[in-house]
């Protein structure tokens, strides 16, 4: 039986029930956007994104005396969860969704895990090029750097030869490339809700 800090039982019981919530077979892969004191945004992946399936779950989570609040958005897979935020709080919910069967797992929002292995192992190169250079170089200034020798390297050798890459082309690339690697990408990553 469900029981609350003191140790009373509480109508936990009656609104799993009244939720009518099965644990599936399949784990609910879940991951964690945004944790801040009171506050916990999660994403939910999209085969577990069905209106009875999540709100079964807030339906759980809102029988807990510490959670103020459940909202769930079905489009997006988002679930956001007001607590009370005290320290022990949060371990609380966590422990009730992965009661539920709710895993937390680097999710994929409709890109292959083919794309994401990519991704991961360019992540990873970039790191160990900054690491290996102390933070003064890296893949975002290294890319656009080698697209401008190859444009150099077609001047000196083709001339002004339009019919091949062209090296205004490469050129392009090379300052394009250079602008959205080193754009405030990083501060819209770290500012998301």
């Amino acid at each position: 039986m469900f029981t609350n800090s003191h140790g009373h039982l509480t109508q936990i019981a009656k609104k799993i029930e009244q939720a009518s919530f099965k644990t599936t077979s399949k784990p609910i892969s879940t991951k964690i956007i945004s944790d801040t004191p009171g506050r916990l945004r999660l994403r939910i992946s999209p085969p577990h994104r069905h209106p009875r399936e999540m709100q079964s779950i807030a339906n759980v989570l809102n029988a807990q005396s510490y959670v103020s609040q459940v909202r769930t958005n079905i489009n997006s897979g988002s679930m956001i969860i007001n607590h009370d935020g005290k320290n022990a709080t949060l371990e609380n919910v966590l422990t009730t969704l992965l009661d539920l069967g709710v895993t937390f797992a680097d999710i994929t929002e409709g890109n292959s895990e083919a794309a994401e292995d990519v991704k991961r192992a360019v992540i990873n190169l970039n790191k160990r090029f900054e690491q290996a250079t102390s933070g003064e170089v890296d893949l975002r200034f290294l890319f656009p750097l080698g697209l401008s020798m190859l444009a150099v390297r077609q001047i000196l050798v083709k001339g002004l030869q339009l019919e091949i890459i062209p090296w205004y082309v490469l050129a392009w690339y090379a300052f394009d490339s250079f602008m959205k690697l080193n754009s405030n990408s990083q501060l819209q990553l770290n500012t998301e809700p």
